[in-house]
């Protein structure tokens, strides 16, 4: 070491918590999951260990957060666009090309996180979700506020279809889906069901 050198900044709380998950994600990017240990972590963090055990017990734990931080890092919004059906085709063409790399990776080099998830990957989905209303409840909402849909009538399986959708796509192709097959899942799929909750004029639900 350069005696010259200024000593190492010791990082603290979520200074060192970011370098942490950091480390890991360039540890599941470069290697993959199978070949991840704790003890690769640690040194590309340039840390130890117990550092990283003491908030994440075990590999899976560390990859989940890693992930989860990866995630958040780059967060999807869609403004209001004025529709139901712009705001639906934003949110896919965003999830299409924001997410289905992280999906790919997931699924071809990160497979055992799936095996190992509670629920597969229904249950690694869930671990990956905020906790509260998700932007697709945004987009319903503000569709119910301009009367295109009664929300309260809309199923939740129809509610979840366009994502549903896209995710079978990623899934099954392994690649971001061609903006056809968007327009498709919109027009085709969602809006049919999801416009026909609102009640016709005159027409007395009771």
């Amino acid at each position: 070491m350069d005696p010259n050198s200024p000593p190492a900044r010791r990082r603290r709380g979520a200074e060192l918590e970011d370098a942490l998950l950091d480390a890991a994600w360039e540890e599941l990017d470069a290697n993959g999951y199978a070949a991840l240990t704790m003890e690769a972590v640690a040194a590309r963090a340039g840390t130890s260990r117990p550092v990283l055990a003491r908030r994440w017990p075990s590999r899976s734990d560390l990859a989940m957060a890693a992930i989860r931080h990866r995630y958040d890092g780059d967060p999807i919004d869609v403004p209001d666009r004025g529709s139901l059906r712009e705001d639906m085709l934003d949110l896919l063409r965003q999830f299409s090309a924001r997410r289905s790399g992280l999906v790919v990776l997931i699924m071809l080099r990160f497979s055992g996180i799936v095996s190992e998830a509670e629920g597969g990957m229904a249950g690694l989905r869930e671990r990956l979700i905020t906790p509260g209303p998700s932007l697709l409840d945004e987009i319903l909402d503000r569709a119910d506020a301009r009367g295109e849909i009664d929300r309260g009538r809309l199923p939740d399986i129809v509610a979840g279809l366009p994502t549903m959708a896209l995710r079978h796509e990623m899934l099954m192709t392994l690649r971001p889906p061609e903006d056809a097959t968007l327009v498709a899942i919109v027009d085709d799929l969602f809006l049919p069901l999801a416009t026909a909750t609102r009640t016709p004029p005159g027409h007395d639900p009771r």
